[in-house]
């Protein structure tokens, strides 16, 4: 178990409220899973268990997780709401009910307040990264939404940060909560460093800093889409791999960006913190604040998309003049290196291992894992190494494989079949 996990775990099973802080991928989505999945009662069936996620990507993820500990169940139904997907399947999937619920706080809310549902049978209430809702001003919707559930229900609340509010928050929802924090734990395995850098010379070191450390994947935070997207073009330019993820994209654009990060067919992904929450890969070498986060919680926040499970990283911050006044806010006694040591290696090539594959059918299509495996081996004359991830969606599936042999794999899937069924295939 991880530390969040052994700490936490026993305590969830007794029935207690918690309050625990722990960074996302320390294992904690698995430690409420396991508490929430004890207390169902599959054979009722209403919904039972609320999870409340500051954003799409995070609850999308969660409800994932949550999915594969509940295989080992009979029908377990787990439903996702959330904002800026279409509205009326919601409510359809409503109305055939679920027992477990995982959405953002606006949209059920929304749901409860056209009493799309009620949350009269609810025995669990999870707040998974807190921190970040009150961030981002969910609070006035997280108590209205408390308001419609019982009081006799366990409460269990995840934050990475212990901001006052998270206190006030805590008062108002939970009853006599055994408070777990192991952070200190987890955060030792990151490295950081910190450069003073002029803004228009911030670009020009990025190559450096990846043959410097030789880095595999790096996650680049930038504080407006404006930013992310000109950072794009001009790394684009320098003839790197990458891509950029902000609020502009729509669901689907958001889950193929972060589904090529993923697979390891892109190696930079630049971003705004929309992406500092719910990015669930577990190898990202280095993080870059190419801007300054805008305070400490956030700051700690995109740190800590590397160094998760278990592994260690590094995180690399840029600091203009106009931030150095504020930086003791972020962290108290930097040691600024010098920029004139990091080499830049014109052999180094920061590529990736992958390359992926659109496939226009998925689960919808009765399309699984094991088919598309099966094609590209049996059928197409794959290796089973020469495989990454294969990720299924209602209507399309991803699949990665090694660079090597992308285009054999392409004209063997779009000549081929799959499932006996053929289907169209684009390179990505």
């Amino acid at each position: 178990m991880t530390p969040i996990q052994k700490e936490s775990l026993p305590i969830i099973l007794e029935g207690k409220d918690i309050i625990a802080q722990a960074k996302t991928g320390s294992g904690k989505t698995v430690a409420f899973g396991i508490g929430v999945l004890n207390r169902l009662n599959v054979k009722r069936f209403r919904i039972q268990t609320v999870i409340l996620c500051p954003t799409r990507e995070l609850a999308n993820q969660v409800a994932n997780e949550v999915r594969k500990l509940a295989r080992c169940m009979h029908n377990v139904k787990v439903l996702t709401l959330c904002g800026g997907m279409p509205y009326k399947p919601q409510v359809n999937s409503l109305f055939h009910g679920a027992h477990i619920l995982v959405g953002t706080p606006g949209r059920v809310l929304k749901h409860l307040s056209e009493e799309n549902m009620n949350f009269d049978d609810v025995n669990t209430l999870v707040l998974d990264e807190a921190d970040r809702m009150l961030d981002m001003g969910f609070n006035e919707d997280i108590q209205s939404i408390i308001k419609m559930m019982p009081k006799d229900r366990q409460s269990l609340l995840f934050s990475a940060t212990f901001p006052e509010d998270i206190d006030e928050l805590s008062q108002s929802i939970l009853n006599n909560p055994t408070k777990v924090s192991v952070i200190s734990k987890e955060t030792v395995k990151i490295e950081e460093h910190f450069y003073q850098v002029k803004d228009e010379n911030k670009t020009a070191l990025l190559p450096a800093l990846f043959s410097t450390y030789a880095v595999k994947s790096v996650v680049i935070f930038c504080n407006t889409k404006i930013k992310c997207d000109s950072l794009f073009d001009e790394l684009d330019e320098l003839g790197f791999d990458v891509l950029v993820l902000h609020s502009d994209f729509d669901q689907k654009e958001r889950d193929e960006t972060l589904t090529l990060f993923a697979n390891k067919s892109y190696p930079i992904l630049i971003a705004t913190d929309v992406a500092a929450r719910g990015l669930d890969i577990d190898d990202i070498d280095m993080v870059i604040n190419y801007d300054v986060a805008k305070d400490a919680a956030v700051h700690t926040h995109r740190v800590g998309r590397t160094a998760r499970a278990q592994k260690s990283g590094r995180a690399v911050t840029f600091v203009n003049e106009y931030d150095l006044d504020n930086m003791d806010e972020i962290q108290e006694n930097i040691t600024y290196l010098n920029t004139e040591k990091l080499e830049d290696d014109l052999s180094f090539k920061l590529d990736a291992p992958y390359r992926t594959l659109y496939i226009n059918g998925g689960k919808k299509n009765k399309v699984r894992a094991g088919d598309i495996l099966g094609s590209l081996i049996q059928e197409v004359g794959l290796q089973k190494d020469d495989v990454g991830k294969i990720n299924i969606f209602n209507f399309y599936t991803y699949v990665a494989v090694k660079k090597e042999v992308e285009q054999k794999a392409l004209k063997g899937l779009e000549n081929g079949k799959i499932k006996g069924k053929r289907f169209k295939v684009y390179p990505r």
